[in-house]
């Protein structure tokens, strides 16, 4: 079972900067894929910023240019780095990652985040 548990959520003024966390823990081979969703209250989760192993990155265009996502491999931990935050990027943040279990066949799981506020006030 893999568990994946976010921090750095909070209040904060537009313009203004947060760096969210998220853990992975439990037993699994290898941690694929890690990346960042949202949820705005009455919206559907969309796709924030998603990274590979091996580093390559993928952004949605809202955030493009303010938002840098990455990842400690050793630590099994990706981040997101948000600057000039806006009242539309209010919304719960999920954590996302894929990973191959120990035991065979070793098909490639999604595990999801227990989500950490942002609010950005203007």
């Amino acid at each position: 079972q893999v568990q994946l548990v976010e921090s750095g959520g909070g209040l904060v003024q537009a313009g203004g900067s947060l760096r969210l966390s998220c853990v992975a823990s439990g037993r699994f081979f290898s941690i694929n894929d890690m990346g960042w969703y949202r949820q705005a209250p009455g919206s559907q989760r969309e796709l924030v910023a998603v990274i590979t192993r091996g580093g390559s990155t993928n952004y949605a265009d809202s955030v493009k240019g303010r938002f840098t996502i990455s990842r400690d491999n050793a630590e099994n931990t990706v981040y997101l780095q948000m600057n000039s935050l806006k009242p539309d990027d209010t919304a719960v943040y999920y954590c996302n990652a894929r990973y191959t279990p120990l035991s065979f066949p070793r098909r490639e799981l999604p595990v999801w985040g227990q989500g950490t506020l942002v609010t950005v006030s203007s």
